[in-house]
């Protein structure tokens, strides 16, 4: 028997053939038990078609927890920062801190399309407040700006953000609540005006080494690389080691992650990368898919408990 199918070439299927296919179709139709046949597939082969379920959304909790922003962050070969705010993707959990956290060389090299770097897959030691546990550096601004080339200087200069992934283990030691405000409840979009209060943490050493994290208030100094940080003058002062803290805006968005100290002749600023646009960078290269910002519990600019000398907001120049 030949047929032409369309346009297509001949093709030949012999007579025992079809009717072999014929009799198994017949017994299928009539056997009350037998399985669906799937369209399309070979007649008198019973296929199942199963979804393939979504991932689940890991359960990260809206409040404190031992593992969240201001804990510790020790990457392997590079340096100790402080710990951002908490995202998801997929069943995947991570947690922010400063790319420049998996620099390899000196501190001062703050450009991220030259400066040396760990590669990713690189192990980061995230200490919680009870437990330590073993996550990946498994994205870094720092990494892909210099495999894609990156040559705008504003983007290397400011573009400062990293995502270590948290083990499964983690579970429910994970919590979004930004320590002492709470927050946040998402990502903001836009430069706050100058003179605008935003809230954030301190992390500085003890006379041992041990860190104790604190709040700080401060005020936005102004716009740096273009958009892509903000300046901001504080009453408590940076120091190293409080890379990749979050910066809420007093709404309680998340606006930054602290990228540098700049040291100027009135008063030191702290810089922050703008979250939005180094978010926006991830999704348009090769981030993780469906980045998504864990949110925490409501805000307060006032949370009971703290020195007000640490939510006091200074005037300063271009401020007040």
């Amino acid at each position: 028997m030949t047929w032409r199918a369309g346009g297509g070439s001949r093709r030949t299927v012999p007579a025992l053939a079809v009717g072999l296919a014929v009799s198994a179709a017949l017994t299928l139709a009539i056997s009350p038990s037998a399985d669906p046949v799937t369209p399309g597939a070979p007649v008198g082969v019973a296929t199942t078609a199963r979804a393939q379920p979504a991932p689940v959304a890991p359960a990260v909790l809206p409040g404190p927890a031992p593992i969240g922003p201001g804990v510790v962050t020790e990457t392997a070969g590079a340096g100790l920062c402080t710990a951002g705010f908490v995202f998801t993707s997929g069943d995947r959990t991570f947690l922010a801190q400063a790319a420049h956290c998996g620099g390899t060389g000196d501190e001062t090299e703050t450009d991220g399309c030259t400066s040396a770097a760990v590669p990713i897959g690189t192990p980061v030691t995230v200490r919680g407040t009870d437990r330590a546990v073993s996550g990946t550096l498994a994205w870094s601004s720092w990494n892909t700006m210099q495999a894609r080339g990156e040559r705008d200087a504003d983007t290397c200069a400011y573009n400062d953000l990293a995502l270590v992934e948290l083990p499964r283990e983690a579970g429910s030691a994970v919590g979004a609540a930004v320590p002492f405000f709470g927050g946040p409840e998402q990502v903001r979009s836009g430069s706050p005006a100058l003179g605008t209060p935003v809230f954030g943490l301190a992390n500085p050493p003890d006379a041992t080494g041990a860190r104790t994290v604190g709040a700080r208030a401060g005020a936005i100094a102004g716009e740096v690389g273009g958009g892509w940080g903000h300046s901001v003058y504080s009453l408590v002062p940076g120091v190293a080691g409080e890379s990749g803290s979050p910066l809420l805006d007093g709404e309680g968005r998340a606006l930054g992650v602290l990228s540098s100290l700049s040291t100027t002749a009135d008063r030191p600023s702290i810089e922050y990368t703008d979250l939005r646009r180094a978010l926006d960078y991830a999704e348009r290269t090769d981030g993780p898919p469906g980045l998504a910002l864990a949110a925490g519990p409501p805000f307060t600019a006032t949370p009971s408990g703290v020195d007000p000398r640490a939510l006091a907001v200074p005037a300063g120049p271009g401020i007040g």
